[in-house]
């Protein structure tokens, strides 16, 4: 066991070597669906970084994920949320777990929650959080100072989100 992480880290920096850093950029930060994401994007004026942000930390660019909530495709909608969604958008049908229908669900619950937070992290929050999570702790002086941003996260889960999204946001922007 001893000889195993010298034999793996030289078997890394090799790879590094030949490979070079834009291999793992391209594990970690996936590019997929950039037609749907574009389309998307500029029907509903989202920032394109925003949605490949989102699916790379909602699913990994997995569009059959399902998650222990019920949350399900690449933007990992709740079944309730894409309803409501798909009404007001007048789509008769979808399938959550269709890319192109995932995307323009996802991608109009970010204009919304955009719309609503007039702040992209705030938005970030709220989809990860809820919508009324968020408003409750804009409301609270522990968390907010202005009642439009957060000092403070309540939910480690939605803190370590933010920061996922925040680092894949900073990738997708540059790179797209």
């Amino acid at each position: 066991m001893r000889w195993f992480f010298p034999v793996y880290s030289f078997f890394a920096i090799v790879f590094l070597a030949v490979f070079g850093l834009s291999c793992l950029y391209g594990y970690f930060f996936p590019v997929k669906y950039k037609s749907e994401i574009e389309e998307a994007s500029k029907r509903f004026g989202v920032d394109e970084a925003v949605v490949y942000a989102t699916i790379n930390v909602e699913s990994r660019f997995k569009k059959r994920a399902v998650s222990r909530k019920g949350a399900v495709g690449l933007m990992q909608i709740l079944p309730s949320t894409a309803q409501e969604l798909a009404q007001k958008l007048n789509m008769e049908s979808y399938d959550l777990k269709n890319p192109k229908d995932n995307i323009v669900l996802g991608t109009y619950y970010l204009s919304l929650l955009q719309e609503k937070f007039a702040d992209r992290d705030m938005a970030c929050c709220a989809y990860n959080a809820g919508p009324a999570n968020v408003s409750s702790w804009l409301l609270q002086t522990e968390y907010s100072e202005d009642g439009k941003t957060l000092k403070k996260i309540p939910f480690k889960e939605t803190r370590e989100y933010v920061m996922k999204f925040e680092r894949s946001y900073k990738y997708y922007v540059t790179k797209i």
